[in-house]
């Protein structure tokens, strides 16, 4: 089937077609609307998420996702068995903290939340993000579960209210790297110590992340509701000025923003956007939220996430050149910052300047970038598509993605 020259919706359409499958079946069977496909056929929504593309390729009977995006060749059965070395001991401590023995030694709730907050500022500063970070998690999930049965009254309550701060960070460092059901049980662990601590910035902050996988798996007016209830709950604290509750009220509506963009509603997704920085000019100055990164810089980044989501893309580089990157705290928003731009720049066929760009993105952290499936393809769309020293760059890059440990 000759694909050649064609968009993804048109080439999920063609394949569609030639399965003899109507629109509705297809979307019935990956758990979508027929009016959801109806506009990914068509290029009115743009499809971003792994997992709803391997779905489809799935439903489709396509072995490699290249029929689909048109991009470098990439087996479906590449993310059959995605992985990093910290994983598996990941997901031992996650699958016995519940039946087995309280850990010896353990922490106060007060000594949790100390090294749960540690461990985010790692996350958000380290260029080895992953590795570093998942070397601690193991040990800190038993503390953690050790911490809260070992408590009872208001100090298991914080403790619990520690332990959701963690599992969302677990939820994070997951993404893209295991099995879709261990990273399902870190959101829904995060979900159940925040409801049992009870305050309203926990239980805001488990909409927060339980939002954050809805987007990614597609489901955007569900984040959006979700969404709203965690800035109910916040409401009054962030009236009362604090700046916790604020940065965590701001990425909710940044989180609501980034729905509406993949949605292609740009009208609410702009209003979402203009509630966050309203948020952002309020918080205490060089204030930024440990977990979410929220400041204004933050918002900024999102902006042009939100135009390129909404194929904005002259705006979204335009965005983007008005951002103070060394301001921005954290190194994970940096790099995304410029995978962005450089992904915005492929798009206008501006070779040159994207590898340069995904080359400063790979500086700051390769592992946060290599491990972002679509960065990969891009790196190999730019050594197909450049020559001399920007081919050699590029194909370097594409390396170095590659080599990053994968188990």
């Amino acid at each position: 089937m000759e694909f050649s020259g064609l968009t993804t919706g048109e080439r999920i359409r063609r394949r569609r077609e030639a399965r003899g499958m109507s629109r509705a079946v297809v979307a019935g069977l990956v758990g979508r609307s027929t009016d959801w496909l109806k506009k990914i056929e068509r290029d009115e929504r743009q499809l971003r998420s792994l997992p709803l593309l391997l779905q489809l390729a799935s439903v489709l009977g396509v072995s490699d996702l290249s029929e689909l995006t048109g991009q470098g060749p990439l087996p479906v059965s590449a993310w059959a068995r995605v992985g990093h070395p910290v994983v598996p001991e990941i997901r031992r401590a996650m699958h016995e903290v519940s039946f087995g023995a309280v850990a010896s030694s353990h922490l106060t709730p007060d000594e949790l939340h100390h090294r749960v907050h540690a461990a985010w500022l790692l996350w958000h500063s380290s260029p080895r993000q992953r590795t570093e970070v998942g070397a601690l998690l193991p040990d800190l999930i038993r503390q953690a579960h050790a911490c809260v049965r070992t408590n009872a009254g208001q100090e298991r309550r914080r403790a619990g209210a520690a332990a959701g701060d963690l599992y969302r960070l677990v939820q994070r460092l997951l993404a893209h790297i295991c099995e879709p059901e261990l990273h399902a049980l870190a959101v829904e662990r995060g979900r159940v110590m925040s409801e049992e601590a009870d305050t309203p910035l926990a239980r805001a902050s488990a909409t927060w992340s339980s939002a954050v996988s809805l987007c990614a798996s597609g489901h955007y007016e569900d984040a959006v509701q979700l969404v709203n209830m965690g800035t109910d709950l916040l409401q009054p604290l962030v009236e009362n000025g604090s700046p916790q509750a604020m940065g965590m009220y701001g990425a909710l509506q940044l989180e609501a923003a980034a729905a509406y963009g993949l949605a292609g509603r740009d009208g609410d997704a702009f209003r979402y956007l203009d509630a966050a920085e309203e948020t952002a000019r309020r918080l205490p100055d060089g204030y930024w939220h440990p977990q979410t990164a929220f400041e204004r810089g933050n918002v900024q980044i999102l902006s042009v996430i939100v135009n390129r989501c909404l194929r904005k893309t002259g705006t979204a580089i335009s965005a983007a050149a008005r951002i103070d990157l060394p301001a921005v705290p954290s190194a994970l928003r940096r790099s995304r910052l410029l995978l962005e731009i450089a992904e915005a720049l492929a798009d206008r066929r501006e070779f040159a300047a994207a590898v340069s760009n995904l080359e400063a993105a790979a500086r700051i952290s390769t592992e946060a970038v290599a491990l972002i499936p679509w960065a990969r393809s891009l790196a190999d769309e730019l050594e197909a598509n450049t020559t001399g020293l920007e081919r050699r760059q590029a194909s370097e890059l594409a390396a170095r993605f590659k080599s990053v440990d994968l188990a």
